[in-house]
């Protein structure tokens, strides 16, 4: 069974299936990459909780910069995020984000205890 969560018109915040969470894209506010990513990943945090997981249990992680100017600010705070040892498969690219002022989008899939 398909269990979504936050379910707008558009978009779920979390759809759980089969032991897999699937978080929708987060962005963060804040003037400079390393705020916004660390916004973004408290975002992830609180939904990775409401999913039954947690960071230990990603699986995957595609991240979307608006400039890649910034992987190396992103990456400062992504590193000391992510638990030791359970860093989760990852892509990293460039794309027009949907508002000027964002400068990363985090999608994060996750595995939790049925």
């Amino acid at each position: 069974m398909i269990e979504r969560i936050e379910t707008g018109v558009r978009s779920s915040k979390i759809v759980k299936y089969k032991g897999i969470a699937y978080i929708t894209g987060q962005v963060g506010e804040g003037e400079t990459i390393q705020e916004q990513t660390a916004e973004c990943l408290r975002r992830l945090d609180a939904l990775l909780e409401k999913a039954g997981s947690s960071r230990e249990h990603m699986l995957r992680a595609t991240i979307w910069l608006a400039d890649m100017s910034d992987f190396a600010g992103l990456n400062e705070v992504w590193n000391a995020w992510v638990p030791e040892g359970h860093a989760p498969a990852r892509a990293c690219g460039e794309a027009k984000l949907a508002r000027p002022e964002l400068k990363v989008e985090i999608i994060v899939d996750a595995a939790y205890e049925e």
